[in-house]
């Protein structure tokens, strides 16, 4: 587990990305099946016997790690571990969108292991998604638009809420990019944060969720993890959440004055997440789910034509069928699979 990774250390500029193979370590750049013609990259860590797959995405402005070329096995590497750069970051094209068809990345992401990375797999369609700070926020969200994609999620630090965490952001360090990635403050059009937030989709979690928080981040204060904890059991999805609060834990870095045994633990907890569940998710023949921009599942997508919009839906899988519950105020695509 590098936690380096999430501490959203240093922005990157662009970079020239050309798709590079070696035995341990590949870096890949796929096209966007939902914006044809944007190309994404990620990088893969490849085990030296057959594992599950492992995604992740980055802090809120980082990127990818520099590739490096691994002609020995890595160490102590379980997973093919695949962590993606999403639009318009450092490795890919596009732009920034904050939650929206950003998030798709990872589904193309998932969609091109599974069909080239087959012979590293213990079951293609078990996979899991770790990711901390901006991706911890990624992950909430993901867990709520993709329901039955990935096996076990793990949010560490993660903002549930993102017009809360506009409007608390005292410096501004975190306000310019809302205000370009979401093109609106959350004063002038909250459905657009909604849409956005994990907090706002928690009714579609369906697959077991780990979550750990320091209890004095600054950055992204705990209250995220926690309401998102409230959220889900007042929604009835209590049990599918596991939460780790650090006490005296966070600093401007999400792990500031972390023991090591906190530090283990955390690790731990995230592992059993996964360990414990090896099965896909499969979601109930009929039910209601919340659409925030889009909701995309094994049997059909319903994607809003405003990436800003939020819907409500009841489903019924052996029919076909959907039907609003709540109607977004702009027009949608719905594509049965």
């Amino acid at each position: 587990m590098n936690l380096e990774l999430y501490e959203d250390s240093k922005r990157e500029g662009k970079r020239e990305v050309v798709t590079r193979f070696s035995p341990y370590c590949d870096l890949v750049r796929y096209e966007s099946s939902v914006t044809p013609g944007v190309w994404v990259s990620m990088l893969v860590k490849k085990p030296a016997q057959k594992g599950y797959a492992l995604f992740g995405t980055h802090g809120w402005h980082m990127t990818l790690a520099d590739y490096e070329p691994r002609f020995e096995p890595y160490e102590d590497l379980n997973y093919l571990n695949v962590q993606v750069d999403m639009r318009g970051r450092a490795y890919s094209q596009g732009k920034q969108d904050c939650n929206a068809l950003e998030l798709w990345d990872v589904y193309d992401a998932v969609a091109y292991v599974r069909a080239h990375y087959g012979d590293y797999l213990i079951d293609p369609q078990v996979v899991y998604f770790e990711a901390g700070s901006g991706g911890g926020g990624n992950a909430m969200a993901l867990a709520g638009k993709f329901p039955d994609l990935f096996a076990a999620v793990s949010a560490l630090y993660g903002m549930s809420d993102y017009a809360m965490w506009y409007r608390g952001d005292k410096i501004g360090e975190f306000r310019d990019e809302f205000d370009v990635w979401v093109g609106v403050s959350p004063d002038a059009d909250q459905q657009a944060y909604d849409a956005r937030s994990g907090i706002c989709l928690v009714d579609n979690l369906y697959a077991p969720i780990f979550l750990a928080h320091g209890e004095t981040d600054e950055r992204v204060p705990v209250a995220h993890s926690r309401n998102y904890v409230r959220a889900a059991q007042a929604a009835g999805k209590g049990a599918l959440v596991s939460y780790y609060e650090m006490q005296g834990v966070g600093t401007r870095a999400h792990t500031g004055n972390a023991t090591q045994q906190q530090l283990e633990t955390l690790a731990r907890m995230s592992e059993e997440n996964r360990s414990a569940h090896k099965t896909p998710i499969v979601l109930p023949k009929t039910g209601e789910l919340e659409v925030g921009g889009y909701v995309c599942t094994r049997d059909f997508t319903l994607m809003l034509h405003d990436m800003g919009k939020t819907a409500r839906i009841a489903y019924d899988l052996d029919k076909r069928e959907i039907r609003f519950v709540r109607k977004p105020a702009c027009g949608y695509t719905l594509t049965w699979k």
